[in-house]
C-alpha cells in the first residue's frame, strides 16, 4: 500500500517541496528562496522558467534524499501563490513575458479605466471580487497591451494563460488546467455558474482559447512526464488549491462557520460560508473555498495588510523589542496608547490604501512596553474589524478561530485576540497548514481518508485560548475613533 504524499508549495518568497506520510506527518522538506524582479516602481515579477526549475530541483532533492521506498509515493499535489499570472506560447511552451506577481500594480491604470467605464457592479456581482490590480485579469490585459505579438498569438489560438499552479502542472504533465479556487481569483470566473464568463472575458479583451480547463481541487490531472522526476518512479498530480484555500483545508475548516487566520506579513482570515456565496457589504472578497468531487463550498476572505510586519517594524525600525517572544510583551495593557499599524494602508472594512500608521495617546510616562502592547492590540483589533464584517455579511456565529503562522506563536497576542473577539482561539500544531491542506486533498483522492470527518479527526492543536473578561484601556470605540482619525489625516 502506497504510504507517502508529495506536495509542491510554490509561494511568493520561496518554493518548497514537502513529503508527508499517510497520517499527515511531515517527514521531509526542501526549500529555496525565490528572487523577485522589479523592472519599475510598483512592478513585481518573476522569471517563470526559474520558478519551474526550482520546483523540479526541489522535487529531485526530496526524492533523492528522503529515506523511503520511492515506489510508495501515492501522488502529488500543488498549492500556489494566487493571482500571479503567466502567459506562454503554446507552440514553444515558453513564457512571452515574466510572471506578474499578485503584489504588482503595473495594471493599475487598466483597473482605473474599467472603474470609470462603470464595470464595478457587474464584475463584483459575478466574481465576488473588486476591480483591483491584485487579480489576474488586468495583468493578462497588461501583457496583451504591452508585449509585442501577444495579441496576435492569442488571435491565432497559440497563447495560454495560467496562474502558477497551471504553469507548473503544464510543465510537469503537459496538461493545461486549473482548479476552481484559483479560477475564482482571476476576475474572469463566475462564482455562481462555476464557469468562465463570456461577458467578463469581453470586458478584459481575453479570448477563452487561452484559459485552462477547470478541475476539482482533488481531481486526478495526469502522470508527471518530467524525466528528472520520472527516474524515481511514476506518480500523478491529483490535487490543486490556491494557498489560502489550501490553508483553510489544512485547518480542517470544511464546514459552514469554520474560520481560520494565517498570520504572516499580513493576516488572512477566511470563513467557510458553506454552499452559498455571500455578497459582502463591507468590502470582503467572496471566493470558492473548495470544490471536492461534486461538493462546492464558498468563503469570505478579509486581509489585514500589516500583522507580522507591525511587529517587525517595532523590532527593526523602533528597536523597542528584540524578538517576538512573549517576554518582550509581558505588560497586560498599553496604558491608553493606541497603535494603528496602517503602515501599508488599511484593508477591510476601511479600504484606505494611502492611510499612514499612527501612535496615539502617548504621555511622558509612556514606555516602550506600552507601545509593544499597543501593537498587540492594534493587530487584534484589525482582525476583530474583519471578523465583525464577516458576521455582518453572513449572520454566521463563529465559536472557534483556528490560527497558524509566525505571530500565532505569541501567547499574549493570541490571548488578546480571544479577549477582544470573545471567541476561543485554537493554535494548530503545524506551521505548514497550506501544504497539509493539499496532503488532505491527495488523501481524499486516493481513498486514504474517506470523509471530511476523518480529516477533522486529524486536527491537532498546541494550545486553546479562552476569552477572559479583560477591560483594556483602549476600548473598541477608541480604536474605531483612532482609525477614523488616521483616514481623515490621509484625506487632508
Amino acid at each position: 500500500m502506497s504510504k507517502y504524499i508529495l506536495v509542491i508549495d510554490q509561494g511568493t518568497t520561496s518554493s518548497r517541496v514537502i513529503i508527508y506520510d499517510r497520517r499527515g506527518n511531515s517527514i521531509f522538506k526542501a526549500q529555496k528562496e525565490l528572487a523577485q524582479i522589479y523592472p519599475k516602481p510598483g512592478y513585481v515579477e518573476f522569471d517563470a522558467d526559474i520558478i519551474y526549475e526550482d520546483v523540479v530541483k526541489l522535487m529531485h532533492q526530496a526524492l533523492k534524499e528522503v529515506n523511503i521506498d520511492l515506489k510508495d509515493i501515492v501522488g502529488c499535489g500543488v498549492t500556489n501563490q494566487r493571482e500571479t499570472t503567466v502567459l506562454w506560447d503554446k507552440t514553444t511552451g515558453k513564457p512571452i513575458y515574466n510572471a506578474i506577481c499578485w503584489q504588482s500594480v503595473q495594471s493599475d491604470s487598466i483597473c482605473t479605466d474599467l472603474k470609470n467605464k462603470g464595470y464595478e457592479k457587474v464584475i463584483n456581482e459575478k466574481t465576488g471580487l473588486i476591480i483591483n490590480p491584485y487579480f489576474s485579469a488586468s495583468k493578462i490585459k497588461w501583457i496583451l497591451d504591452n508585449v509585442s505579438g501577444a495579441k496576435e498569438l492569442m488571435d491565432q489560438g497559440n497563447l495560454s494563460f495560467g496562474t502558477i499552479d497551471s504553469w507548473l502542472i503544464y510543465r510537469l504533465t503537459g496538461k493545461h488546467v486549473t482548479d476552481y479556487t484559483n479560477a475564482s481569483r482571476t476576475l474572469l470566473f463566475n462564482i455562481h455558474t462555476l464557469s468562465w464568463d463570456k461577458e467578463l472575458l469581453d470586458i478584459f479583451g481575453v479570448s477563452e482559447s487561452i484559459l485552462p480547463a477547470l478541475v476539482s481541487s482533488n481531481e486526478t490531472i495526469g502522470m508527471i512526464t518530467e524525466e528528472r522526476i520520472k527516474k524515481y518512479g511514476d506518480f500523478e498530480i491529483c490535487a490543486i488549491a490556491g494557498d489560502q484555500q489550501a490553508s483553510l483545508i489544512g485547518h480542517t475548516c470544511l464546514y459552514e462557520g469554520d474560520l481560520k487566520i494565517t498570520y504572516g506579513t499580513g493576516s488572512f482570515m477566511l470563513l467557510n460560508t458553506g454552499r452559498t456565496p455571500h455578497k459582502s457589504n463591507n468590502g470582503l472578497l467572496t471566493t470558492v473555498a473548495y470544490k471536492i468531487g461534486d461538493t462546492v463550498a464558498y468563503a469570505l476572505e478579509g486581509s489585514v495588510f500589516c500583522a507580522g510586519a507591525a511587529f517587525k517594524y517595532i523590532r527593526d525600525n523602533l528597536e523597542i523589542v528584540k524578538s517576538f517572544d512573549d517576554e518582550n510583551f509581558m505588560p497586560t495593557d498599553s496604558n491608553g496608547v493606541i497603535f494603528v499599524p496602517s503602515l501599508t494602508g488599511l484593508g477591510a472594512p476601511y479600504w484606505s490604501s494611502e492611510a499612514k500608521g499612527a501612535i496615539l495617546g502617548m504621555t511622558r510616562g509612556t514606555s516602550k512596553h506600552d507601545i509593544a502592547f499597543a501593537t498587540i492590540l492594534g493587530v487584534a483589533y484589525l482582525n476583530y474589524d474583519v471578523l465583525l464584517s464577516m458576521k455582518d455579511d453572513t449572520k454566521i456565529d463563529v465559536d472557534l478561530i483556528s490560527v497558524d503562522g509566525g505571530a500565532s506563536t505569541n501567547s499574549i497576542l493570541m490571548q488578546a485576540e480571544s479577549d477582544i473577539t470573545k471567541t476561543n482561539i485554537s493554535a494548530i500544531s503545524t506551521s505548514e497548514a497550506t501544504s497539509l491542506g493539499i496532503c488532505y486533498l491527495v488523501s481524499l483522492n486516493k481513498g486514504i481518508v474517506k470523509s471530511f470527518e476523518e480529516i477533522k479527526e486529524r486536527y491537532k492543536r498546541t494550545k486553546l485560548y479562552k476569552p477572559k473578561d479583560t477591560n483594556y484601556s483602549v476600548s473598541y470605540d477608541k480604536w474605531k475613533k483612532a482609525c477614523r482619525l488616521v483616514m481623515e489625516y490621509d484625506e487632508e
